[in-house]
């Protein structure tokens, strides 16, 4: 059976794969992360955090299989296993526990500013070599900017 190849070649390749790359681990890891703290949130906000939690992970988790989906249309394995998302993932874990809603709150608003970053760094490097998967991580950015907002609003 021949690899599944895509549009892109070379360097053009490379840039796209990374980003992608690292897009999927930190989609893979902001729904683990939203799901530890859905089940951990305690305090008076805990209703609407735990549901808004849940939002996220929705979010997160559509956006996870789209650029998973991305990557392999252009001939990129990607890479969502555990270990890989352990051992490269820059999102700031969680302490194990409950976590009181005021924390959640200030923990998701600094995670979601970093993702957020990184993402418009992926969007910025997508540019020139691939307009399509550009446009993709420009709607995961405007949905994770719309989360990082509403958090943001609770401090």
């Amino acid at each position: 059976m021949a690899p599944i190849t895509g549009s892109l070649s070379g360097q053009a390749k490379t840039v796209v794969a990374e980003a992608l790359q690292g897009a999927l681990v930190d989609l893979v890891d902001l729904t683990l992360v939203a799901k530890q703290a859905h089940w951990n949130v305690v305090g008076s906000q805990f209703r609407s955090l735990h549901l808004q939690l849940d939002e996220l992970v929705a979010i997160a988790r559509a956006h996870t299989d789209t650029v998973a989906e991305r990557a392999v249309a252009l001939g990129v394995n990607p890479d969502g296993r555990s270990s890989t998302v352990a051992s490269t993932t820059k999102i700031q874990q969680p302490e194990a526990g409950w976590i009181e809603t005021g924390k959640v709150v200030a923990t998701f608003t600094d995670l979601l500013e970093g993702v957020i970053k990184r993402m418009r760094e992926r969007i910025e490097a997508t540019a020139e070599p691939d307009p399509v998967t550009q446009d993709l991580l420009i709607d995961v950015a405007r949905d994770l900017e719309k989360q990082h907002w509403m958090f943001q609003a609770q401090r």
